[in-house]
């Protein structure tokens, strides 16, 4: 029932942005039509388009705010977010979505096709890029306050039984005391049979031992009953679990299996059998196909709009050097699967035969190979090096799905085979053109410092945080810094 009421509440909640989204981009069209050019005189020219003409842009927007709104988790329950979290949220989604529409539709030159020669008004994105947000966010902060006052005040509110008198259930009762606007009360504890089971705990009566549980949920309302045990102790209540159930009370288990452990939680379904399920990268289908659907279309402008810079830097490498234009080497992707990844040819033909002759020069720890000065890199491929106009090339690679734009540098398969344990994690995500280790130095970093940076990133990844990485990667490859 309350999966459904949430879902229900998600989807109410889903329409109404997807209306304000819409308000927006007619409010916008209207106030850049009419209200700016009078009181901007010359400076603003005059009325746009009839807003028939921009309606074919709209559709985009929705699929863009719908799918970052979706991918972030904006519509599961936040009784537990902090309201100025949500606000940066929206703040967030706003600016990649709009960043991200003006790309699709300069790109594709969408405004040409819609609106014949004319060039589609800047400041109108700009203004319904901001009416959306601020209409969001006073939506988001409208409901998130109206719900946590009911629920400070005693309304909306769901009555829990904690069962266990040891640290984690001391802890987790300590929670919802500390956040009234969760919507929880703590009706008390229930000690197990083996432990102390004094009157108070934490300013909160003990009300029984666990045999005593069907007198007491009897004696008061009680709306979810949670378990912090120890997972050894689950099959000892099995009955009382079943028990509960027959009286349509919820029951939740504190599950902290793996107390070390980093990997993120998920309770699944596999054809009507509950799976728990431990991962330790991004599993957001809404958010890895946005990624991915971003991939293809930005990499693909990319790789259309540097055919001319391809073509005369294939050209200056034939000059340059005897040899190959391009480098083929085989690199680990995701999960270890093997892929050719495709660069431009920075030295001299015969470079991975004399790789022995120079292992000396060696500049990095661990299981990699970077030498600042290695004889082998022709004059022109360090030019390429330095910009990292060698990997172009990868954005082919980005297209065909076995890199991303945003990742892991790809390793190759002789340097996987001598990595810690821990290090493996890296292989968790798609490997791409760029990533947090580009943008911190390089070259200058060690070993252990770039994996730490990739499992950060693996750790925290979302859209906006690729999206960063790829402004910041800007000034890093023209300043050339770190480059070898």
């Amino acid at each position: 029932m309350l999966k459904q009421q949430a879902r229900l509440i998600a989807s109410l909640v889903f329409v109404l942005d997807l209306a304000l989204i819409s308000a927006a981009f007619f409010l916008a069209h209207a106030l850049r039509s009419h209200l700016l050019p009078a009181l901007g005189g010359r400076w603003i020219p005059g009325a746009l388009y009839p807003v028939e003409r921009y309606l074919p842009l709209l559709p985009l927007a929705l699929v863009l705010w719908s799918l970052l709104l979706w991918s972030s988790g904006r519509y599961r329950s936040h009784r537990t977010v902090p309201v100025l979290d949500e606000a940066a949220a929206i703040v967030r989604i706003t600016a990649t979505a709009a960043i991200l529409f003006l790309l699709i539709v300069w790109g594709f030159r969408l405004d040409e096709r819609l609106l014949d020669d004319d060039r589609l008004s800047r400041i109108w994105i700009a203004l319904f890029a901001f009416l959306t947000g601020a209409l969001l966010l006073a939506e988001k902060l409208a409901l998130r306050v109206s719900s946590r006052y009911v629920r400070a005040h005693g309304f909306n509110y769901r009555t829990v039984l904690v069962v266990g008198a040891n640290e984690a259930a001391r802890s987790i009762a300590a929670s919802i005391l500390g956040h009234r606007f969760w919507g929880y009360r703590v009706a008390g504890f229930v000690a197990d049979e083996d432990e102390p089971m004094p009157e108070t705990l934490g300013g909160l009566p003990v009300l029984g031992r666990v045999s005593e549980i069907g007198r007491i949920v009897e004696a008061q309302v009680i709306d979810e009953v949670l378990f912090a045990i120890d997972r050894r102790d689950f099959d000892r209540f099995e009955d009382l679990f079943l028990a509960l159930q027959e009286q349509g009370i919820i029951t939740r288990f504190a599950l902290n299996f793996f107390p070390h452990a980093k990997a993120s939680l998920q309770l699944e379904d596999l054809d009507g059998v509950p799976l728990l399920t431990f991962s330790t990268g991004p599993t957001s289908v809404g958010g890895l196909l946005f990624k991915r659907s971003f991939d293809i279309v930005l990499a693909g402008i990319l790789l259309v709009l540097a055919l001319p810079v391809l073509a005369l830097l294939a050209l200056l490498i034939r000059l340059s050097s005897s040899g190959a234009v391009f480098f083929r080497q085989t690199r680990c992707g995701r999960g270890g699967r093997l892929f050719t990844l495709y660069k431009f040819r920075t030295m001299d033909a015969d470079a991975e035969e004399r790789r022995r002759e120079i292992e000396h020069l060696n500049e990095m720890d661990g299981p990699v190979f970077k030498a600042k000065n290695d004889p082998r890199v022709t004059r022109f491929g360090r030019f390429l090096r330095k910009f990292s106009l060698d990997e172009l090339p990868q954005l082919w690679n980005v297209l065909l799905g076995d890199m991303s734009l945003v990742g892991p540098r790809p390793p190759i398969p002789d340097e996987v085979a001598r990595y810690e344990r821990w290090q493996r994690r890296r292989l968790a995500m798609k490997p791409g053109l760029t990533c947090l280790w580009q943008i911190s130095g390089r070259n200058e970093l060690d070993f252990d410092q770039w994996m730490k940076l990739d499992l950060a990133y693996i750790d925290n990844w979302s859209p906006w945080l690729d999206l960063k990485i790829l402004v910041r990667t800007v000034p890093v490859v023209l300043s050339g810094k770190g480059a070898s």
